[in-house]
């Protein structure tokens, strides 16, 4: 878990990870293990997973977007 700042975040990007593999993502480590939350774990502790922290909104700018969302063609 080095490189994570926290345990939650840790556990988010695993499961994230664990359902790429369940809808038919390839391994990027070669494991005995056929668990794709185990698969996950691996990958990330063998460095192959990356994550980004976006920059976190003000509540007015998600509201204004969930009310308000941009005109597009319809």
């Amino acid at each position: 878990m080095d490189g994570f700042d926290s345990n939650y975040r840790y556990v988010l990007v695993a499961a994230r990870r664990a359902r790429q593999l369940l809808s038919g993502a390839r391994p990027m480590v070669e494991t005995p293990t056929r668990k794709p939350c185990r698969v996950a774990m691996e990958e990330i502790a063998a460095g192959k997973v990356a994550y980004v922290v976006g920059e976190p909104k003000a509540p007015a700018e998600t509201a204004g977007e969930i009310l308000d969302p941009p005109a597009g063609p319809s």
